[in-house]
């Protein structure tokens, strides 16, 4: 089974950063995609970005050039670096992790971590 856990979500002024962290444990498996979604009250969950394992990223129109998305494959942790940060940026964000299996792909999620950006 894997698990997987969050961490660095917080309060924080409008035009500030926060780092997200997600790591994926468990035994016997490989991870293939990694990523972050987003879901604010009243709305649904969305992507915010994605990561291969080859390094290949995936941006939300709305965070593009202010989110970075990097991951250490040896860890199977993902990290979100978020920066300029805006209100409309509150939610909470969820790690997704993809486990590659014959036939398709499993699935895994975190418990979700906010983010509250106060303007």
């Amino acid at each position: 089974q894997v698990q997987v856990v969050e961490s660095g979500g917080g309060l924080v002024q409008a035009g500030g950063s926060l780092r997200l962290s997600c790591a994926a444990s468990g035994s016997g498996f490989s991870i293939s995609a990694m990523g972050w979604y987003r879901q604010a009250p009243g709305k649904q969950r969305e992507l915010v970005a994605t990561i291969t394992r080859g390094g290949t990223t995936n941006y939300a129109d709305s965070v593009k050039g202010r989110f970075t998305i990097s991951r250490d494959n040896p860890k199977n942790t993902v990290y979100l670096q978020m920066n300029s940060l805006k209100p409309e940026d509150t939610a909470v964000y969820y790690c997704h992790a993809g486990r590659t299996v014959v036939g398709g792909t499993v699935d895994y999620w975190g418990q979700g971590t906010q983010v509250t950006v106060s303007s």
